[in-house]
């Protein structure tokens, strides 16, 4: 017999480490190659963790809950083996009991960092098990934790950020530190302290989920960072109405699924950012990265309620039929929840549509780091004047209220006005006579 260890596999960039949310496989149960033993969930999207091997499940090594590092062993799969195999059996039962040990070593620690006397739950950071770890071994409290400036990703702090800060712990004084643990923890306290909810007898208790709670975190995030300003604009869609009526089946027929207008609006953006580049950054610091990539991010409804932004990557050089085809997709395995990470990072301009769900408009919130969000309204017939050689008359039209949120800290009303003026222009000077 020998033991294979499924390790936690990479799952995109800038992706260190995952959740396990729950095991699929229990041990003693048999496994087949690409079965599902285990699921995981990053800061960014679920995933499955399948099996490469075939063989038995014989040990779980991280309990539900447990932050698991790429790369990290998380099981171990007891496989069937030849004669090579059968000789190698001894040495490995031998080493078995010191790798038990090891294990159960691993286990204890994570447990005695997590434990009450290193708390962080009532942080909004996140901290790996290993920078509790060294903070624990360090005699650095909770507290004390929340001072120190993270260079991660959202602000994390890293293995390198809690040893720079251990390696000049001593020459840096306590006064200068205190004013920082108040500013970061001033916004959650507003969230603790609120008004007492009291439960009647026909309320219920609903538990938010996983990723429920990270979009929550999300958006007071982005509410807190950027200075949300918004501008609406009314656009005349009829001539992209009629065009896209006369147009659908023989699009469906020729390519295999529906043109709908997500795709049109969005390579639409795409050329609006390329004549707007300063709209397409985001703010590091005092600093202003200008994205080199248009990179779309598509907000999308899941069957649960919450919310999924999968990024369509270098919109600006797709054709209508190409960008159909990413919409779709996309959107399609959205609603599966089959988006893979690397899917759902990189964006640098996102839309959303709650004309959807009816909305004529709304005030959507920033995705960060990006420093924008365009918001599609509900197309409708409305009685509107229309401008002629012959003079003006009364028609109907079909009509759109397009809204655009910007972070007012770097993008000033002149270029978040004129981002959807150029927006209109393109939409209402569709031709109607082109082809797909």
């Amino acid at each position: 017999m020998a033991r294979y260890e499924l390790k936690l596999p990479k799952m995109g960039e800038s992706v260190a480490e995952a959740t396990i949310t729950s095991w699929v496989k229990e041990v003693g149960e048999t496994i087949d190659i690409d079965d599902t033993v285990v699921e995981v969930a990053t800061d960014k999207v679920d995933s499955e963790v399948p099996s490469e091997v075939e063989g038995t499940l014989v040990e779980i090594l991280f309990e539900k809950d447990a932050v698991v590092q790429v790369g990290e062993t998380i099981a171990i799969i007891e496989t069937e083996g030849g004669e090579g195999a059968a000789t190698e059996a001894p040495k490995k039962e031998e080493a078995q009991p010191a790798a038990v040990a090891a294990v159960e070593k691993t286990i204890e620690t994570a447990k005695e960092t997590t434990t009450t006397t290193f708390d962080t739950s009532a942080s909004d950071r996140f901290y790996s098990p290993l920078v509790k770890s060294i903070a624990q071994t360090e005699g650095i409290s909770a507290e004390e934790l929340e001072t120190i400036q993270g260079t991660g990703k959202e602000g994390r702090v890293t293995k390198n950020d809690i040893l720079s800060y251990i390696e000049n712990r001593g020459s840096q004084p306590k006064v200068a530190e205190k004013p920082v643990a108040t500013s970061v923890k001033a916004a959650p306290a507003e969230k603790v302290v609120s008004t007492p909810i009291t439960l009647g007898g026909q309320d219920q208790v609903i538990e938010m989920s996983r990723m429920g709670k990270l979009i929550a975190k999300h958006m007071v995030d982005s509410v807190q960072t950027s200075a949300h300003v918004q501008s609406f604009i009314e656009i005349d869609v009829t001539n992209i109405v009629n065009w896209r009526n006369k147009v659908k089946d023989a699009y469906f027929k020729r390519e295999g699924e529906k043109l709908t207008f997500t795709p049109i609006f969005m390579q639409a953006v795409a050329q609006t950012i390329k004549k707007h580049p300063l709209i397409n950054i985001s703010v590091d610091g005092d600093k202003i990265i200008q994205r080199g990539n248009i990179n779309l991010g598509m907000a999308a409804a899941l069957p649960d309620g919450n919310l999924i932004v999968p990024v369509i990557k270098n919109a600006d050089q797709l054709s209508l039929v190409g960008m159909t085809k990413q919409v779709n997709d996309l959107a399609n395995r959205s609603r599966a929840n089959k988006l893979k990470p690397d899917e759902i990072q990189g964006g640098t301009y996102t839309v959303t549509n709650v004309g959807g769900f009816g909305s004529i408009m709304g005030t959507p919130i920033i995705n960060q780091p990006q420093v924008a969000i365009l918001a599609l309204g509900a197309i409708r017939k409305m009685p509107s004047v229309v401008e002629t050689p012959e003079g003006d008359f009364i028609g109907i039209r079909h009509k759109m209220i397009v809204s655009h949120s910007y972070d007012h800290r770097v993008v000033n009303g002149a270029l978040g006005g004129m981002f959807i003026k150029t927006f209109k222009e393109i939409l209402e000077s569709w031709n109607v006579n082109q082809d797909f």
